[in-house]
């Protein structure tokens, strides 16, 4: 894989975030927090809210279109988003994070499946800096096996809770997808069981 030149990176990533910025998760931002984003009234916060879960960034680019322009949504995304599998997403989810291109995307999709978050530092790392790869990282994740996960790599799971953490080990091994279902919906409605079912895989 060649690297990408100097200029090809700045045409790249002409749109700048600080790597300092925290992207908020939109299945958890607050109704405070939603209400301190540029474009985001009242009216549209409480339609973010009323629309939860997203299980994908589509989800989400959906029901702000009715309300907002592209340009006005990729601003919105500077500050909330719903995070892509990088395993899985597909090109439409990739290019809705603010500063892409086709040519990162395909970077993106390259180097699939990802292992864990240290390969993407890596391998993404080859052709933009740290603090870029930083701003990156808040956009994305990569699902974890119900099976074989540690307590740590459940915990990067948004929202999950220790006792919900424990409640994923409780029930291992887990035969099929409808198997965690059945077992995490005894703790949570089927919203969020659906939520949290887009972060795991099974071996």
């Amino acid at each position: 894989m060649k690297r990408i030149s100097v200029l090809s990176i700045f045409l790249i990533f002409s749109y700048s975030v600080s790597a300092e910025t925290s992207v908020l998760n939109a299945n958890l931002a607050t109704a405070d927090e939603l209400a301190g984003l540029e474009h985001v009234d009242d009216g549209l916060a409480q339609k973010i809210e009323s629309n939860r879960p997203y299980l994908t960034s589509l989800d989400l680019d959906a029901v702000l279109a009715n309300d907002l322009s592209a340009e006005q949504r990729t601003d919105v995304y500077g500050a909330l988003f719903r995070p892509i599998n990088l395993n899985t997403a597909k090109d439409a989810e990739i290019m809705l994070i603010p500063g892409m291109s086709k040519r990162m995307a395909h970077e993106f999709e390259e180097y699939r499946p990802y292992a864990d978050i240290e390969q993407f530092r890596r391998e993404i790392g080859k052709y933009v800096d740290e603090e870029e790869v930083a701003r990156l990282e808040q956009y994305v994740f990569i699902p974890v096996s119900l099976n074989s996960a540690s307590r740590e790599q459940i915990m990067t799971i948004p929202g999950m809770s220790k006792r919900m953490a424990h409640e994923f080990e409780e029930y291992r091994p887990y035969k099929d997808l409808e198997q965690f279902r059945r077992e995490i919906g005894k703790y949570v409605d089927a919203d969020e069981v659906a939520r949290l079912e887009s972060y795991v895989t099974l071996d």
